[in-house]
């Protein structure tokens, strides 16, 4: 049976899961802090014409 392709790049899920997991805590941090939020709401604003 084949292996099931995971990603484009042929990495290793194993670091590629180990560096979302060093990773995460920064955007998190990130898009909790007040320059996230703005962005974020900045980003779904655009969406929303995007989709008018």
């Amino acid at each position: 049976m084949a292996k099931k392709k995971h990603n484009e790049f042929l990495i290793p899920n194993e670091p590629l899961e180990q560096l979302a997991r060093r990773i995460l805590p920064e955007i998190q941090k990130y898009f909790d802090s007040d320059e996230g939020k703005q962005e974020f709401e900045e980003w779904k604003k655009e969406q929303e014409k995007k989709i008018k």
